[in-house]
């Protein structure tokens, strides 16, 4: 989520209102507002593109109570007590301490304190403070200062280093005081991409995480940076470490989408070839991700991540139908990869889930006709 991707967007909609698509001689071309051929998302029951949630990419209610509630009080217990009540294994409780973490972040990015104001997310220092040994809050610490270290800082500087250091040491810590839980570990693959781990080393820390979690889809994917080409490692090496967790993808796991994740990490800036989408590469990752969709265990939180990067797949590949199958599960939430790159997440899917819709009209499709 740190690394910048250069989008390159078919159409870009208008400041106000979004104009509508329509479909000529294979270009998703501009059309305005109610002219005959225009396709309105609304007509679809989708939400507003101001009402777009861009905090998660899938519905936690539990979640963002707490989250309402800590951030409400400045009182840590709720977030203390929904972590400890998360399986520890599960892809869940990684999310909720990223949320957490991503959270305290915030605040201190708003209020970084002075001399006369106390600096945001004071909970979580609280939180450490006084419970040193909860496994929970010094997982959430160690998240937040790798956050810290990518949101501001740059690599390479001693300042990044630092935080960095401080992150790293916050992971041994937090691993000590749950040593089966993977999440110390999985924060650290950030920690390892910023300082540079040798691949011996990574893999050493790779290791412990696959005798913890070795179907974890978010491990897989924090994983996957340090082997991209922007790096530590190259398109190749992505690919394989991508192929061979798909290959080993137990049932049920959203593993064999990861090549279509690999796909993305090494999308060019610029691409002026209009079969690129349709190439075997990523056809094949994307039946993989499809595949892997429809066989996922129902509630799997992982499973939004992976039907919106589809969806921004499917858009470009012209694949209307199955875009909006995607479309009517995800819609309402945008926290997810591609959307999360952009500075206006909501804005950015609003422009793939229009070009969906004015594909898939232009194709005949109608709200009586969409899939289930």
């Amino acid at each position: 989520m740190e690394i910048l991707w250069v989008l390159v967007a078919l159409v870009m909609l208008g400041f106000v209102v979004l104009p509508f698509m329509r479909r000529r001689r294979g270009v998703i071309e501009q059309v305005p507002p109610g002219h005959p051929d225009a396709a309105d998302p609304a007509n679809y029951g989708f939400v507003r593109q101001e009402e777009l949630d861009v905090r998660m990419p899938g519905p936690d209610q539990d979640l963002l109570d707490v989250l309402d509630l800590v951030q409400r009080t400045q009182d840590y217990h709720a977030a203390a007590q929904l972590l400890a009540g998360t399986e520890t294994e599960g892809e869940l409780r990684w999310q909720r301490v990223q949320a957490f973490a991503g959270a305290a972040a915030l605040e201190l990015q708003q209020r970084p304190g002075g001399i006369h104001e106390t600096p945001g997310g004071q909970w979580l220092r609280v939180w450490r403070a006084e419970a040193p040994k909860d496994p929970g809050g010094a997982a959430v610490h160690a998240e937040f200062l790798a956050q810290q270290a990518w949101r501001t800082s740059t690599p390479g500087t001693d300042e990044f280093r630092i935080i960095m250091e401080e992150a790293r040491d916050a992971c041994g810590q937090a691993a000590l005081l749950a040593p089966g839980d993977p999440i110390p570990y999985i924060v650290e693959l950030a920690v390892a991409r910023g300082l540079a781990y040798t691949q011996p080393e990574f893999e050493k820390l790779w290791l412990k995480i696959l005798d913890r979690a070795p179907a974890h889809m978010g491990a897989h994917l924090a994983a996957l940076h340090y082997w991209c080409e922007k790096w530590h490692g190259s398109r190749q090496l992505a690919m394989e470490f991508a192929q061979a967790a798909a290959a080993r993808a137990p049932e049920g796991s959203l593993l064999a989408a990861m090549p279509l994740f690999a796909v993305f990490e090494h999308l060019p800036e610029v691409n002026l070839v209009s079969g690129f989408y349709q190439s075997e590469v990523v056809t094949k990752a994307i039946h993989g991700a499809l595949f892997a969709v429809h066989a996922a265990r129902p509630g799997d939180p992982m499973l939004a991540h992976v039907r919106h990067l589809l969806v921004f797949f499917l858009v470009r590949s012209e694949r209307w139908a199955e875009t909006m199958s995607q479309l009517i599960h995800v819609d309402g939430h945008v926290g997810a990869l591609p959307w999360t790159l952009s500075e206006d997440p909501a804005a950015e899917f609003a422009v793939y889930r229009a070009l969906a819709v004015a594909g898939y009209e232009a194709n005949g499709g109608n709200p009586a006709t969409l899939p289930n």
